[in-house]
């Protein structure tokens, strides 16, 4: 809690030093895909023009973590980017060799597209759930998905109208395959479910209204988004994991709401080197009605800006998909400030109210909590066409069962 209070105050003092007393100025932040020229240290520098809708990046780094987080104190972080979008269809891939996801959508007329969708998570490596930062031996399982999705939808572009700058509305029916098996640490008592076929429809609706920096920060404008999604189980059974009981009849089928809100703003008084981004996460689901394989997933990784990654609910410092939790609300204020054109300083604020799994008493069950992090980065751009991302973050508890700790993200992503 003491972050509540200083990081307001770290933000009043800061804020005078670093922004020059709210001078007035007609400068103006360069922005995302427009040229650009300017000077920095006696040397003219000079950017073209950049088609955003088409790209292809990679980017390498990693996280770590102190103390460690269940068993794991430092995360390596690997994936490949590629959008391409021609007057005929979109395509967006990202591959990270576990986890990987692939949207396609062929242009109809009048704003009907018809779209498609596959993603796989497919970790070969045994899966121990984090329960109180604590990794739980007992429920060590492999598992994964293969998912594949075919619907239609709506799609109109929004102001600013940059290449990202969009409202859809897509509904789709989705087949899933789930397996499971168990381990040598899997606990005798613990009854996992069958491999299984999954069949569900989605809505999704997605409005993205931001103009987004040089890095592809947002700058100005706001973005929201929201997913209702059933699935059914073609086969399953009565599980546990320890001594909580998940009934078939509870857990074969489900339903799940979640939804986001972006916002980026200049700050009062301050120039245009100046923005508060503020975020808020939240979902929704029948307690009951979930389980280890449906739930809802909080992780770590890069905080989200891109248009099709900003669904993505971010807790600074976590694991990827950490949590598990049925209900969650996830909030974030930001303030971020230019200190050279292509040089980005931020500080953050999160707090989360979450219904998770917990253990107590020899049994897993869902409990409400909360956590708070604060966290303060560098996002800049390098030679070659790349940009580094580093990150600090503080978690006061929610990570480690009550017992506070850092992480330090390094991330480098060269575009092509």
């Amino acid at each position: 809690m003491t972050y509540l209070v200083g990081y307001p105050l770290m933000l009043a003092i800061l804020l005078p030093v670093i922004a020059g007393s709210a001078q007035a100025s007609e400068y103006r932040t360069p922005l995302a895909g427009e040229p650009f020229r300017t000077e920095v240290f006696g040397h003219k520098v000079e950017i073209e023009r950049r088609d955003r809708a088409n790209t292809a990046a990679i980017s390498l780094g990693g996280t770590l973590y102190t103390p460690a987080v269940g068993s794991t104190d430092a995360l390596p972080i690997a994936a490949l980017y590629w959008r391409k979008e021609t007057g005929h269809y979109r395509s967006r891939l990202i591959f990270s060799v576990f986890y990987n996801e692939w949207d396609g959508a062929l242009k109809g007329n009048r704003g009907v597209e018809y779209l498609a969708h596959l993603e796989n998570y497919t970790d070969p490596f045994p899966q121990e759930e984090l329960i109180g930062g604590r990794s739980i031996k007992s429920t060590s399982a492999v598992w994964g998905y293969g998912t594949g999705w075919l619907g239609v939808g709506y799609r109109t572009p929004v102001a600013p109208f940059q290449s990202d700058n969009d409202l859809r509305v897509q509904l789709f029916c989705t087949l899933k395959y789930l397996y499971n098996s168990r381990t040598g640490d899997t606990g005798t008592d613990v009854h996992l479910p069958p491999d299984t076929w999954e069949n569900g429809v989605r809505l999704r609706i997605r409005y993205d209204g931001l103009r987004r920096n040089l890095m592809e920060l947002p700058h100005e404008g706001i973005a929201w988004g929201g997913d209702l999604e059933w699935s059914r189980r073609m086969r399953w059974s009565d599980s546990n994991y320890g001594s909580l009981q998940m009934k078939q009849s509870d857990t074969q089928e489900y339903a799940k709401l979640s939804g986001y809100g972006v916002a980026a703003m200049p700050v009062p008084f301050l120039t245009d080197r100046d923005r508060l981004v503020a975020s808020v996460y939240g979902g929704f689901s029948p307690h009951e009605s979930l389980d280890r394989y449906s739930g809802f997933r909080i992780g770590g990784g890069p905080f989200p800006n891109e248009s099709d990654d900003l669904w993505r609910t971010p807790y600074p410092g976590a694991l990827f998909n950490q949590f598990t939790v049925a209900d969650y609300v996830v909030g974030n204020l930001e303030y971020r400030r230019e200190l050279l054109f292509f040089l980005y300083l931020h500080l953050r604020g999160t707090v989360a109210w979450i219904n998770r799994d917990y253990q107590h008493g020899g049994m897993i069950r869902f409990s409400q909590d909360r956590g708070e992090a604060f966290s303060v980065g560098l996002t800049s751009g390098m030679p070659w066409d790349s940009s580094l991302y580093l990150e600090y973050s503080q978690d006061f508890g929610i990570l480690r069962n009550g017992t506070a700790g850092s992480g330090l993200m390094l991330l480098w992503s060269k575009a092509f």
